[in-house]
């Protein structure tokens, strides 16, 4: 719709030019006591010629883009056309008026001043075109590279996001094939939690954002897949206000933040953990932090540089253009990431 525009426009411009040339022409011939029906004449085969010039010239400059090292032709070619239009000019006015001698001489005493007009109207007409093709050319070029970055941007989020899956799948799977010989049930039960979740993650891969309450859902189906590897050491609590459940975020963003906590929260103890997660708006941004204990003499305190946390923070910046929308600190013997999702 708006190559079709912008073609109007330039179709209607070009127009407009030619028939306002054609009536200053009209009026300055006039101006020297020729008579109107001729001044009209005179004026509109002149100036049609020239628009006639100026779409050859916009054709050829469809295909042929002039260069520095041959503007020399080009004006070459300017000079050999304004002579070109003036003389066929000059031979249709005496063909029409038959030769009469005020026409003919009116026509060879104005001839200088008319090929010298035909030279900058041309010079004009070709320099318009060419900007015109060099900032479509430009915009054209812009368009083809937003477009292939937005592509590449898509194609690493999607990277991202099949990155996070395989070693939970894997963790998934290892914990059901433990479980199907001395707790059948809790395997099946674990197996279709799983399908659940995985048909999920499938039906969010196209999604470029997502409901709150949507993402608390889906994190909840991992959580119970969770809670079924490590059964009473995992417990969970997450606070979220009914009002922020329709704000929206990048989907499966949470996941990976949660099950970090889980890693370095479960993994060094043999305890039972509190998981913690909590949602809030602030200053048109979702804030959702997620604390976790860790040991302090057995862990290292951790500073983001996990590949799930990386992962999330990319993709935060893909999708948003920030650095700082993901943070992580530590409280005691609390770790704590917060991710910050600014709303419309």
């Amino acid at each position: 719709m708006f190559k079709e525009f912008s073609t109007r426009y330039v179709a209607f411009a070009f127009g407009t030019w030619w028939v306002l040339w054609t009536a200053v022409v009209w009026y300055i011939i006039t101006f020297y006591g020729v008579s109107w029906q001729q001044a009209l004449v005179d004026a509109s085969i002149n100036m049609a010629l020239l628009a006639l010039t100026s779409i050859a010239v916009l054709n050829t400059i469809k295909f042929y883009r002039p260069t520095r090292g041959n503007l020399l032709y080009l004006r070459l070619w300017s000079l050999l056309h304004a002579l070109f239009i003036s003389a066929v000019h000059g031979w249709l006015i005496a063909e029409i008026y038959s030769y009469q001698i005020e026409v003919v001489r009116f026509v060879e005493l104005s001839s200088p001043i008319r090929y010298v007009f035909n030279l900058v109207m041309i010079g004009i007409s070709t320099t318009a075109i060419v900007i015109y093709h060099y900032v479509k050319d430009e915009r054209e070029h812009e368009l083809r590279k937003d477009a292939a970055e937005q592509l590449a941007k898509e194609t690493e989020l999607i990277k991202l996001r099949q990155q996070l899956q395989p070693h939970f799948l894997f963790n998934s799977l290892n914990s059901i094939s433990a479980l199907a010989g001395s707790k059948p049930e809790q395997a099946r039960k674990m197996i279709q939690q799983l399908s659940d979740f995985l048909r999920g993650t499938l039906r969010k891969e196209e999604q470029q954002l997502t409901t709150l309450r949507d993402e608390l859902h889906h994190l909840q189906l991992y959580l119970d897949i969770e809670k079924v590897r490590f059964g009473h050491r995992l417990e969970t609590a997450i606070q979220c206000g009914a009002e922020l459940e329709a704000l929206e975020l990048p989907p499966l963003i949470l996941q990976p933040i949660v099950e970090n906590a889980i890693k370095f929260g479960l993994y060094d103890t043999t305890d039972a953990v509190l998981i913690e997660l909590t949602a809030q708006l602030a200053q048109k941004e979702l804030i959702v932090q997620v604390k976790n204990p860790f040991d302090a003499v057995t862990a290292a305190p951790r500073k983001g540089t996990g590949f799930g946390l990386n992962a999330v923070s990319r993709r935060l910046y893909l999708l948003y253009g920030r650095t700082d929308l993901l943070k992580t600190h530590t409280e005691g013997n609390l770790f704590i990431t917060t991710i910050h999702i600014p709303q419309p």
